[in-house]
């Protein structure tokens, strides 16, 4: 596993690129890359459904070269890999409904653009280690749990079966070119610079903003259980990803604090110092693609990197409601 030194030294200088550089996680990695002193280059098609704000990044602006760009442009990301030895792919449309609503658009970017993007790196830069963001979602409705990486793969929105795709074409790659792959199969990943003007990245961001607004939100059966990532721990997954060659062509769950949706929303609303939510019956369109109980089992990521989740829930939750609190505006 790497040394903690090797770590903070590993990315100075280094050429990074990120897509979705300007969304959620992408923006959180950015941070901190620019801390360890990378060459770092966000990719972002900056598309109105997506995470991407601008905001996100205003800390280190000037610290930081942004290429507006779509991952589908196989011209334009052959001309921006030059170079690359670092690249974390998060770009993805991540709505689930919206998948349903839209499959082609998915299937599109989720599926199509990751095989395009990789055959980019294959041309450009084939020494690149590509850590690539997928999903529990591909695992679908539990079998068991905790769920390992062993249990069978069985999407249950197109969503689901894009992302699955996508991750395999990344192993694929590794093991018929030798590209430095990975993948890491996040949960529900939350925190500060999530998009929460709507549902369409997590559930998550709806309750904080109707929390923040002094509205209730509505909990939809409140009994599933779910493990949460704050975002620091999620960018430390994958920075150890990065540089873990034991972790090289295989896909990791990454997990975190596991608690019922019901007890997430009393935690909310303690974080908060008030407030309400109401309980409410699944709307019947959503129930379809639900998964019910989930959570990971990690132990094979933190045995070959040596990662642990540090940010338990509740103080989660508080960093982001103080995150938001300061910034409201320029998240709706």
């Amino acid at each position: 596993m790497p040394d903690r030194l090797d770590r903070d030294s590993a990315f100075a200088g280094a050429r990074v690129v990120i897509t979705g550089g300007l969304g959620f996680i992408g923006s959180s990695l950015a941070l901190r890359l620019v801390e360890l002193g990378a060459d770092l280059l966000l990719v972002d098609s900056l598309l109105p459904d997506s995470g991407a704000n601008p905001f996100n990044i205003a800390p280190v602006r000037d610290r930081v070269a942004v290429e507006t760009a779509d991952i589908r442009d196989a011209r334009a990301m052959r001309g921006l890999l030059g170079g690359c030895r670092y690249l974390f792919n998060l770009a993805a449309q991540t709505s689930h409904m919206g998948s349903m609503a839209d499959p082609e658009t998915d299937l599109a970017i989720n599926c199509h653009a990751q095989l395009t993007l990789l055959e980019a790196c294959r041309e450009v830069c084939p020494d690149a280690h590509v850590i690539y963001a997928g999903t529990r979602q591909i695992y679908g409705r539990p079998l068991y749990l905790p769920v390992d990486e062993k249990h069978p793969l069985r999407p249950v929105d197109v969503n689901g079966v894009n992302k699955m795709a996508g991750e395999a074409y990344h192993l694929l790659f590794h093991d018929v070119y030798g590209i430095h792959a990975v993948a890491l199969r996040l949960t529900n990943t939350y925190g500060p610079r999530m998009r929460i003007r709507d549902a369409r990245q997590s559930f998550i961001g709806a309750w904080l903003r109707a929390a923040l607004e002094g509205r209730p939100f509505e909990v939809w059966g409140g009994a599933q259980l779910r493990d949460l990532t704050y975002v620091d721990d999620a960018v430390e997954a994958f920075l150890l990803a990065a540089l873990c060659p034991a972790a090289e062509g295989a896909a990791f769950n990454i997990g975190g604090d596991r608690l019922r949706l019901g007890a997430l929303a009393d935690a909310l609303v303690a974080a908060n110092g008030g407030g309400g939510f109401e309980m409410r019956e699944f709307p019947a369109d959503r129930r379809r693609i639900d998964i019910g109980d989930y959570y990971a089992d990690d132990r094979r990521f933190r045995d070959a990197t040596g990662w642990r989740p540090k940010v338990a829930a509740a103080e989660g939750l508080r960093r982001s409601l103080d995150y938001f609190r300061a910034h409201l505006a320029e998240y709706l």
